[in-house]
């Protein structure tokens, strides 16, 4: 069977299995590739593809099994508590304020470029606030699904330094002139933001106009401001500043210390410090097992997903025929075409394989009639893993979010694409109106 065939109605089935029926997502990200492969005639590689798939985001599982536990023990000693009680102070109760500081939140932790780091901080601060309010489960990762896709265009988050590595280009010509875009985006999330809190506000009046019973979970130790609380705190911000080297690693020498063993370290030195005993740190182990059977389960399902589809040669095959079937009549408008398929086009094709695959072969048609090349690379950014990231399938920090909100795939994409995809139209038509397109 024809790779490209294979690939497009490999994913074709899969989003389908997914958006359309109760098949867990687990389940599909492993059933479907295999039978793919099975069919394609790659049995006898098919080991080989699923451990390379395995061998990528073995890093991010550690690093997800590890964050999980750590922040779950600080969240049980009460580490957070006074950040909730400081944000439920500023909301005052009211969902329509509490929606405007989870657009916030993540749009600060996000300046360093890591959507794992934005989620889980974002995530452990905001989740029991949302829950004492009684919001809607899908509200808080759809927000912050939304603020860490339009702050995914900085230049050190990925899309946009693949951008401008594959189309030999610099700061100047790709991001610079984004940032009228990417300031609309960020507007456009504030008023999502605040549609959301308006739309919670009126369904908790009609409800009885308070918030959702508190719901069960681990017992939290009292807050108590003392050594122990602060040993705490110096260890996290600790933690905190080194899985933010990048940003002053030019000015102060620091160690580069993988993400994931920064949270092995941290929790190796957390969990004896504050549980005492091997009976009570096999019961802090036991209240979070099941978010991180859940998470990690995800992320390893999802590097067979990967493995196979990159390891057959599907990915590359869908990127070739992608950018050969374009009418060349459509060729003029070609970067607001891939301006507004960018964004629906994350649940399909990884960063890589769009800006190394697609994207060049886009802009070198464009450049065969005299359009700017570079304007594609802009154009793929206003959606592309930038606003898609945080709902795609084929990002590990997607099960991050989803995981760590206690919400199913499905009802994440469902809830969340049009407001993601009206993100991608903002940001389109801002910078066509600037020229950037």
């Amino acid at each position: 069977m024809d790779l490209a065939l294979l690939g497009f109605v490999t994913i074709g089935v899969f989003l389908a299995l997914v958006l359309f029926t109760r098949t867990p997502v687990l389940a599909a990200l492993v059933l479907v590739p295999v039978a793919a492969a099975l069919v394609g005639g790659f049995g006898g590689t098919l080991d080989g593809m699923v451990v390379e798939g395995l061998r990528t985001v073995a890093p991010v599982a550690a690093l997800m099994m590890f964050a999980v536990l750590y922040f779950g023990l600080m969240i049980d000693v009460g580490l957070f508590e006074p950040i909730v009680r400081g944000l439920t102070g500023m909301v005052r109760g009211d969902p329509v304020r509490l929606c405007l500081v989870t657009a916030l939140l993540p749009m600060l932790v996000a300046l360093d470029g890591d959507g794992a780091t934005t989620f889980l901080i974002s995530i452990t601060a905001l989740l029991p606030v949302h829950r004492r309010l009684g919001l809607n489960p899908v509200i808080l990762p759809g927000i912050v699904a939304l603020a860490a896709g339009v702050m995914n265009l900085l230049p050190w988050g990925g899309p946009t330094a693949r951008a401008m590595t594959a189309l030999d280009a610099g700061l100047d010509q790709v991001f610079l002139p984004l940032l009228p875009a990417m300031a609309a985006g960020i507007g456009w999330v504030f008023l999502a933001a605040l549609l959301m809190g308006l739309g919670e506000r009126r369904r908790l009046a009609a409800a009885g106009g308070g918030a959702g019973a508190p719901e069960e979970g681990p017992v939290r130790d009292p807050v108590r401001v003392n050594g122990l609380f602060g040993f705490n705190a110096v260890l996290t911000l600790a933690l905190i500043v080194l899985l933010f080297r990048d940003l002053y690693a030019d000015l102060v020498p620091v160690p580069a210390i993988p993400p994931f063993l920064l949270f092995m370290i941290a929790f190796a030195i957390a969990l004896p410090v504050n549980r005492r005993g091997w009976a009570a740190q096999q019961a802090q182990l036991a209240s979070h097992a099941a978010s991180v059977v859940l998470v990690t389960s995800m992320i390893l399902a999802a590097g067979v997903f990967t493995g196979v589809l990159n390891g057959t040669g599907m990915i590359e095959a869908m990127a070739r025929v992608l950018a050969s079937a374009l009418p060349p009549f459509l060729t003029p408008w070609l970067s607001g075409l891939v301006a507004v398929t960018s964004m629906p086009l994350s649940l399909v094709f990884t960063p890589d394989a769009y800006y190394f695959g697609v994207l060049p072969v886009f802009a070198e048609t464009a450049a065969a009639v005299g359009h700017d090349p570079v304007a594609i690379g802009r154009a793929a950014l206003m959606g592309q893993m930038t606003t898609g990231f945080p709902l795609s399938p084929l990002t590990a920090s997607t099960f991050i979010l989803i995981g760590m909100s206690g919400v199913s795939l499905r009802d994440h994409q469902r809830f969340v694409f049009k407001w993601a995809f009206g993100t991608t139209l903002v940001m389109t038509a801002v910078a066509a109106l600037t020229g950037a397109l």
